[in-house]
């Protein structure tokens, strides 16, 4: 793995929003609050491997997904996909890198335009972007709905025709009628039922290895991001607190936020349940408590950990940790 070229890559990549203020505010030139979405996330990803993001709701998991290709504007940072920097990408340089990183969201019906056919969506995606020839637009849009498990038929359904699991599915199919190489899968599969989450996952199992993509699959869900990614970052408050391959992560945690993580994790058997190791609630992005992010949630904190925030550092196995223990 560590010969494999890297494709992406991320050096401290940095968003806040700063909030309105009040008329009191103003008055009484209160500083603006700054909420801190994504702060100073490095990573790297290697061609052809799945990267697994996961987290607890307001992690920053999103912000940081829709800063790689811009969606949202990052305030600093160093990105660049295949030797090309996409922080300081022109808008007709951007076009281009956003054909080759496409992304698949939460909620497909809300991501296929509800007065078009699933064909006609398909086609419109292979025009703007060139990927498809007028005299074989029939056979362009057969070819991706079979890719994804659909029939020919589905072409001239609208969205509303369709089940939550075939609208992913026709979402990733318009993901892939612009022959991307990357794909950034975000929550793809929390909105549906656990049977058909199954169904998806296998679909970008699949994926993957007959069109050699490389995908960023973001969940909350542990038992999603094993499944499918070879490596997994766990986010907390905006930050990478662990990083490091699956199976090592999530057989030996060295975090205590994310061993709290696996113990929250329902087990079928309950003999063998592993008792929960943080208590409250996530901390605003508004307030956010000095040192250690995790502090006031983390069964061993000790002085050192209100003092000082611990870098994500990486140890002598590869796996990296941000805790001072």
């Amino acid at each position: 793995m560590s010969e494999t070229k890297q494709l992406l890559e991320v050096e401290r990549l940095s968003k806040r929003y700063s909030l309105r203020r009040s008329l009191m505010d103003a008055l009484f030139r209160t500083p603006v609050a700054q909420l801190v979405a994504v702060d100073n996330v490095s990573f790297s990803i290697a061609r052809g491997t799945v990267l697994g993001i996961v987290g607890e709701s307001g992690s920053g998991k999103t912000t940081l997904a829709r800063c790689l290709i811009r969606l949202i504007e990052p305030d600093a940072g160093f990105m660049s996909f295949s030797n090309k920097r996409i922080d300081t990408a022109t808008p007709s340089d951007l076009r281009l890198i956003r054909r080759d990183i496409q992304m698949v969201f939460q909620d497909p019906y809300t991501s296929l335009n509800p007065r078009m056919t699933i064909g006609a969506a398909l086609i419109e995606a292979g025009r703007v972007h060139e990927t498809i020839e007028t005299s074989r637009e029939s056979e362009f849009v057969t070819d991706l709905l079979t890719l994804v498990g659909l029939a020919p038929s589905f072409a001239t359904r609208r969205p509303r025709q369709l089940s939550g699991g075939q609208r992913q599915r026709a979402a990733i199919a318009r993901a892939l009628a612009v022959r991307p190489s990357m794909l950034i899968a975000d929550e793809a599969v929390s909105a549906l039922d656990v049977s058909i989450q199954g169904q998806i996952l296998n679909l970008f199992r699949e994926l993957r290895q007959e069109l050699e993509l490389t995908i960023i699959f973001i969940a909350h869900q542990l038992s999603v991001i094993s499944h499918v990614a070879d490596d997994v970052a766990v986010m907390y408050l905006g930050k990478i607190v662990e990083y490091g391959a699956t199976k090592d992560v999530f057989s030996d945690p060295k975090h205590p936020y994310t061993r709290a993580l696996m113990a929250a994790h329902p087990h079928p058997d309950p003999r063998e349940r592993i008792s929960p190791e943080m208590q409250g609630d996530i901390p605003s992005p508004l307030a956010l408590p000095q040192g250690c992010r995790f502090v006031a949630r983390c069964p061993q904190a000790a002085a050192i950990c209100s003092e000082l925030d611990p870098d994500l550092l990486q140890r002598s196995d590869g796996h990296s940790v941000a805790c001072h223990f």
